[in-house]
């Protein structure tokens, strides 16, 4: 499945890769939250945070908004951790249904779903978005 991106994701995403020197998969910009959510490459995750987040935070600087990075898995379900991270889940089973849906189920106790459904739902929105464009995951429950 290919991503594409605007001028504007694309203008952060050098930014990103240019300071950091990680390598950017996605980039999410939420303009009305104002926060941008970067998803890099396996391995990246250190480069990206660098040592004692100095380098997320010269990034956060740059570019006026809060920084969310995410780590990229092959692997469905690591994936999906990533994604609803700091949340500890205990759980994740990722089904295809008949129609070809995948629907990826979430267990957690009550804390940890709050953490990763967020303010107003948007941290399980933007992990539903991400997923839905790195493993064509339709739908995240949790349970």
């Amino acid at each position: 499945m290919s991503i594409k991106f605007t001028a504007n994701e694309i203008r952060y995403i050098a930014l990103f890769e240019n300071m950091t020197g990680a390598m950017v998969k996605d980039c999410i910009i939420d303009d009305e939250h104002g926060k941008v959510t970067f998803v890099v490459k396996n391995g990246d995750m250190g480069l990206a945070i660098g040592k004692g987040g100095s380098t997320v935070s010269k990034v956060q600087r740059a570019v006026d908004k809060g920084i969310e990075i995410v780590e990229l898995s092959d692997d469905p379900i690591q994936f999906i951790k990533n994604l609803l991270s700091p949340a500890e889940v205990q759980g994740v089973k990722v089904l295809q249904k008949e129609s070809g849906e995948k629907i990826a189920t979430v267990t957690a106790d009550n804390t940890n779903k709050r953490i990763a459904i967020g303010k107003n739902g948007v941290n399980i929105e933007r992990a539903k978005l991400i997923a839905k464009t790195q493993h064509n995951i339709n739908n995240i429950i949790l349970k």
